[in-house]
């Protein structure tokens, strides 16, 4: 039998689809940038090394002026700041460029592998989840009884179905203890199933005990007279008995040693 849950389902839904982005930033992690990428910075890159090419000759330029006492300090000073600020940015796109090549840090990769572990620890509580859903027997047996119909909701720890394993067979008597003499552990009995004609079957006794519940034969006499409890004698098939089902009613013909 299969009992199907959604909430079951939906986490599976919502735990795939975080298990395919945590596998997307792990091999973006582990693969580095594209190609395209990095040729992008390093275009970038050597773009910044041209402005600070020509920003540096016009700041010597300017500076022998300066020193010639052609352009004022203020006009050096701004050639200086440009200068100064165009080396900076070829600076900034150097470091890009080298971690496009480089690719991600090491704490970078190790995070994204920790993120695709745990998602992968979800889902696989999630399957075991799932597997409970389906219901095994713990025995080969025939179905008795069902409880709970297709579409209602079932409780956990609720029974679902009861099962009878037809290997397993016993007989039940409620013997009064005055009839208890020539009955014991291990004792031979003989007992026939009217259900299945005349033929007598062998069993033996494996237990005995009073039973609480069941009538107690009151004495009617009041001097030297007792109460006369019953008991509950089990006894099993020596040999598998054909065609026998539970619930039929066996006879005790006689017993032997």
């Amino acid at each position: 039998m299969v009992i199907y849950s959604p909430e079951v389902e939906a986490k599976m839904a919502q735990a795939s689809a975080a298990r395919r982005a945590a596998n997307a930033i792990n091999k973006k992690a582990q693969h580095g940038a594209r190609s395209q990428q990095i040729e992008g910075a390093y275009e970038l890159y050597q773009k910044a090394q041209v402005a600070e090419e020509i920003y540096r000759k016009s700041y010597e330029r300017v500076q022998g002026l300066f020193e010639k006492g052609v352009v004022s300090e203020q006009k050096r000073d701004e050639v200086e700041a440009q200068y100064q600020a165009a080396a900076a940015t070829t600076r900034a796109a150097k470091s890009q460029y080298d971690m496009a090549v480089a690719g991600a840090r090491a704490e970078d990769k190790e995070a994204a592998a920790a993120q695709v572990a745990r998602v992968d620890g979800i889902i696989e509580e999630i399957n075991l989840a799932r597997d409970e859903r389906y219901l095994t027997s713990p025995v080969d047996g025939e179905v008795a009884e069902r409880f709970p119909k297709t579409g209602e909701l079932v409780g956990q720890g609720s029974p679902i179905m009861s099962i009878v394993d037809l290997k397993d067979m016993w007989f039940t008597f409620a013997v009064r203890e005055d009839m208890l003499r020539d009955i014991t552990v291990g004792k031979m009995l003989k007992v026939r199933v009217p259900a299945l004609g005349d033929e007598l079957y062998d069993v033996k006794v494996t237990h005995i005990r009073a039973m609480g519940t069941y009538a107690t034969w009151r004495s009617t006499q009041q001097n030297g007279g007792y109460d006369v409890r019953t008991f509950d004698v089990k006894a099993k098939p020596v040999k598998p008995i054909q065609n026998l089902r539970p619930g039929m009613t066996a006879i005790l013909v006689e017993s032997r040693k």
